[in-house]
């Protein structure tokens, strides 16, 4: 897997997944829309701990700078 995700992607990512998770546990989102938020913070965490995000690369997108890419 080629790295697509770039540092403040990443950043952003996690913060998502933390809020909506933190959302889902303090009951203030429940039901359909609260499973589909975990889901999605369970996505968002496990794509930035892996730098990479299929649906950029079925797009052909990358948030990465020249640096990251070679790193």
């Amino acid at each position: 897997m080629k790295k697509n995700v770039g540092s403040i992607d990443r950043i952003i990512r996690i913060v998502a997944a933390i809020v909506f998770s933190a959302l889902y546990l303090m009951n203030i989102i429940t039901g359909t829309l609260g499973i589909v938020l975990v889901v999605l913070a369970f996505i968002f965490a496990a794509t930035s701990l892996v730098s990479f995000c299929p649906l950029y690369a079925m797009f052909g997108m990358s948030t990465c700078s020249i640096e990251e890419k070679k790193a």
